[in-house]
């Protein structure tokens, strides 16, 4: 086989022949086939019919660029060449096999001729306004239009509903239920978080966020913004910033605060159904949420994590994977991890912001004593970072009545239709129709032109035109806007058909709802729309002025085309106070059987745990990803001069001519949550502050922590474990280590069901909280690392121990590469001893005492140990004396703790503080330098 790319440009006149020299100049590219294939079976590959693909948008852009105004688009296909052994016909069989290996059905469409690529240019009229006859029909008209919409809506919220519609007298808009549907989806209005719970027959006195909440109230320092805007926004040390000067526009440094956003979203559902554009706008809604806090914001380096089931390699079966099948909907774990972190990293490189932290587990289990396996067949696609922005733009401004509505960045699109609504779902439970129009695109190139536009407004200062800003995201406009408005207590009055549309056959329902990505909603007065339009001139981005705010908080959306009025509505209606969710769980343990450490050989064991893609390398992820543009970046993913991965922390800086910046890290231990969903909360929290401790970090109450919860909720244990794990973290843990969270987000539908071999199947996931850790950092250049040191003399390797000796083996790797949970898991028995740990190792660090320092986590010391050994091209030789009398337990037991290198001179004053400071610490070997770990 053998394929080209096939380039179909659609006119909108007849070109002459400079631009048909200038198009055939600016589509030469590639490599023409290497030998003719006459008889071959020819198969096109194109984007799905009534899709733009993202190639096409940004090869349209650079042709009117080059003033071919003839050209109205340019697709690309690709067209494959397939020659048949002996010229024979392929069966229908194997032509399905082919044309599903050659496409992805979610995105693309495969043709058997060149002809048939014309459906790819027609164009439709424009579809009319539906409505839902609920005064003639009551509830059972909208039922049937939550059921065809895929609108999600509860029992509750359609009595709601029905009341609201028939007080006001009028029948509902398609377009006004799908707005209601995406505003009030799990996705958007956290419910379940909100909820009123029972648990065991207790009526509970706080909800779930309530209790997140409590860590803010407990201690509110350092934090300038939290659960309010689209990034939360914390304090950082000043730093100097060139900018231009408002009255001649020169650039000059100037010297400032420099407050952080922080932020970590998922993008779960897009990546399980399409992992590379799933993933890819992911990473650009998190960018867009950094850009859209406050004023207006600057992005500036980011994390990306996944959570999947085994991977089961084709050429490399492993003994603890077992097949437990997948629904047809949704692609496979290892596709998802071919293409779901290149999706993620193509946009942080398109946009310019450097990917310099991330976490990677695969983990699918099937419990003793339950009826469901345990994994990931719906993904964890998680995208985080920090970025700066002015102090006097953390707060949004009251929007006046009268002032500009305007919509930033690209044109609409049938894209990610529903798609709030959608990721509410459990995967299965959905139509397949709601799954293809769920499905997104990325265009990171016109997300980029949108940031420079706002990166000119807020570098204008108190003069910033831009009054308040939100990113375009789940339920597009029509979730933004509202949002926007509603905020400022303003409603708006808006003309539909000035938004930008590139398919003008969409209903106005599409228009409004449609989740075409690189877009944000922002107010600006009359006065300053002048200057507006001279920046986004500059930038070439587009924007269109839908209307204007209104002191009564109506919303109005008008329709020239089919004179009438798609939405109509008080926004009280809309985001006022449905129905509050109850939720009833009872507690349940799982009562499984403790590893049997006599059996494992430690050898074998060393060589499947080390090859568990959560504890192998993690090169391949990284890699792909630039790390260094913005020349911000003091700290990545790479340790040392043979650039092994391995870094505990990621660290940026704030200005280019000092060394105050800002740290951030990860910690999740979400296979520990099958026995033990409180535990797996305390171990999330541990793991990310003794990874953020190898940074140059004042306090341990400088740490502002980012919660992202995602659990199968549904059934009585998984909620009660969800409620208990937050009470744990929010409650007690935290407050304890005065640890803040002020952001986080939650994905409660982790479940997967499908009927196959005659029966139903279902994966649920862990109770999985996700920590991502984040500080200000006093000095950059003082970050520890995991590389040994031999250029200090003699030294020695002393472990930290926070599991006091107990080497519990619920939940580690060793247990799931034996394909069992262990029984008892690692845990934080004593919060108070990971703030001295944090302490200590800080004190340590500034004076000096530290040469290498490295987290202990999955794989247990063994892997810590390995990883710094690998780091410093050296070997380790292991003393287990003193780790108990179960040397498997000892190497492979996930206890939190560390392991740090110190000078032969200095270890006895080291050994004798942390005795004083009561930390178990144990000499656990020396270094040599013939590669060797013994």
């Amino acid at each position: 086989m053998q394929v080209q790319f096939l380039h179909l440009v659609h006119f909108n006149r007849e070109p002459d022949s400079f631009e048909r020299q200038v198009i055939q100049q600016l589509l030469h590219y590639g490599e023409s086939l290497t030998e003719d294939m006459p008889d071959s079976l020819s198969l096109y590959v194109s984007p799905r019919p009534g899709t733009i693909s993202p190639w096409s948008s940004k090869a349209t852009d650079i042709a009117h660029n080059c003033g071919l105004a003839c050209v109205e688009r340019i697709e690309r296909v690709r067209h494959c060449h397939i020659k048949i052994n002996s010229g024979r016909q392929l069966t229908d069989s194997e032509q399905s096999l082919l044309t599903a290996s050659l496409h992805d059905r979610m995105v693309e469409s495969v043709f058997g001729n060149e002809g048939q690529l014309q459906v790819l240019f027609e164009h439709h009229a424009a579809k009319p306004l539906q409505t839902v006859d609920v005064l003639a029909n009551g509830r059972q008209a909208l039922e049937q239009a939550n059921t065809q919409l895929g609108l999600a809506i509860s029992e509750d919220e359609i009595d709601y509903l029905v009341d609201g519609f028939t007080r006001l007298g009028r029948n509902p808009t398609d377009t006004e239920l799908m707005m209601f549907a995406q505003a009030n989806s799990e996705h958007c209005r956290h419910k379940i978080f909100n909820a009123d719970w029972t648990i065991d027959g207790e009526d509970q006195d706080m909800s779930l966020f309530a209790m997140i909440r409590n860590t803010y109230q407990h201690h509110p320092s350092s934090i300038l913004s939290a659960y309010k805007d689209n990034a939360a926004v914390i304090e950082g040390f000043d730093g100097s910033r060139l900018a231009p000067v408002a009255d001649n526009g020169e650039y000059q440094y100037a010297n400032r605060p420099m407050p952080a956003m922080i932020k970590v979203e998922t993008h779960n559902h897009p990546t399980a159904i399409s992992p590379f554009p799933g993933a890819a706008t992911g990473a650009g809604g998190e960018i867009r949420d950094h850009g859209a806090t406050g004023r207006g914001a600057k992005p500036k380096a980011g994390l990306c994590g996944f959570s999947v089931s085994n991977l089961k390699l084709p050429e490399m079966p492993q003994p603890w994977e077992i097949d437990h099948g997948k629904p047809d909907r949704i692609v496979s774990a290892l596709d998802i991890m071919l293409e779901g972190p290149i999706g993620a990293a193509a946009f942080n490189n398109e946009f310019g912001r450097p990917n310099i932290a991330g976490y990677f587990r695969t983990y699918e289990v099937k419990p003793e004593g339950e009826s469901v396996i345990r994994g990931y067949h719906k993904p964890i696609m998680l995208a985080g970072g920090v970025g700066n922005m002015n102090e006097s733009h953390v707060e949004k401004n009251i929007i006046p009545p009268d002032a500009k509505l305007i919509v930033l960045g690209g044109p609409a699109m049938l894209i990610g239709l529903g798609g709030g609504a959608a990721s509410s779902m459990s995967s299965g439970t959905s139509s397949e129709d709601l799954d293809f129009a769920s499905v997104q695109r990325g265009n990171p190139e016109m997300e980029r032109r949108c940031q420079e536009v706002i990166d000119h407004c807020t570098q204008l200062g108190d003069s910033n035109p831009i009054i308040s800003i939100h990113d375009v995201g789940a339920g597009g406009l029509s979730n933004a806007m509202p949002e926007l408005v509603n905020d400022a207590g303003r409603g708006a009055v808006l003309d539909l058909r000035k938004v930008p549309n590139d398919e003008p056959g969409m209903s106005p329902m599409e228009i409004w709802s449609n989740e075409a990505q690189e877009r944000y909603v922002l107010a600006v007065s009359e006065a300053d729309l002048a200057y507006f339009d001279a920046i986004c001139q500059r930038e070439r981005c587009p924007y269109a002025v839908l209307g204007h705010a209104t002191k009564e908080q109506k919303l109005i959306v008008k329709d020239p085309k089919f004179e009438n009025r798609p939405v109509d509505l008080p926004l009280e209606l809309m985001l006022g106070k449905p129905p509050k969710m109850q939720r009833i769980a009872s507690r349940q343990r799982l009562v499984a059987q403790r590893l049997d450490t006599g059996q494992v050989d430690i050898r074998e064991a060393c060589y499947r745990v080390l090859q568990l893609p959560t504890v192998a390398d993690k090169t391949f992820l990284i890699t792909i990803g630039d790390r260094t543009v913005t020349g911000m970046i003091a700290r990545d993913q790479m340790v040392g001069p043979w650039q092994v991965p391995v870094s505990d922390v990621a660290v940026t800086m704030n200005s280019f001519n000092g060394y105050h910046g800002e740290a951030m890290a990860m910690g999740e231990r979400t296979p520990v949550a099958v026995l033990d969903a409180q535990a797996s909360g305390r171990m999330a929290v541990g793991e990310a502050v003794t990874n953020i401790s190898a940074a140059d970090i004042d306090k341990i109450s400088e740490i502002k922590l980012s919660a992202n919860w995602m659990a199968a909720c549904g059934n009585p244990v998984d909620d009660a474990d969800l409620f208990d794990t937050v009470k744990t973290v929010g409650m007690e843990l935290c407050p304890e280590l005065d640890l803040t969270i002020p952001v986080g987000k939650d994905s409660l539908s982790m479940r997967s069901v499908w009927q196959q071999d005659g029966e139903q199947r279902e994966v649920k996931a862990p109770l999985s909280l996700i920590i991502s850790a984040f500080s200000k950092v006093r000095d950059a250049r003082r970050t520890l690392t995991p590389q040994i040191r031999f250029d200090q003399g003699e030294t020695s390797l002393i472990l930290l121990d926070l599991g006091n000796g107990k080497n519990r083996l619920g939940g580690s790797a060793l247990a799931q590469v034996y394909d069992t949970t262990g029984a008892e898991p690692a845990d934080l028995d004593y919060a108070q001893q990971l703030r001295i740990f944090f302490e200590t190792i800080r004190s340590l660090s500034r004076d000096n005492r530290l040469l290498a320092y490295h987290d202990r986590s999955d794989g247990g010391l063994i892997t810590t140990l390995c990883e710094m050994a690998f780091a410093g091209h050296c070997g380790v030789e292991i003393q287990l004396e003193g780790l108990g009398d179960d040397p498997v337990a000892a190497l492979f037991s996930e206890e939190l703790g560390a392991v740090i290198q110190v000078k032969q001179s200095d270890k006895a004053d080291v050994m004798k503080l942390l005795s004083d400071k009561g930390l178990t610490a144990n000499e656990i070997g020396s270094v040599s330098e013939d590669g060797t770990i013994i």
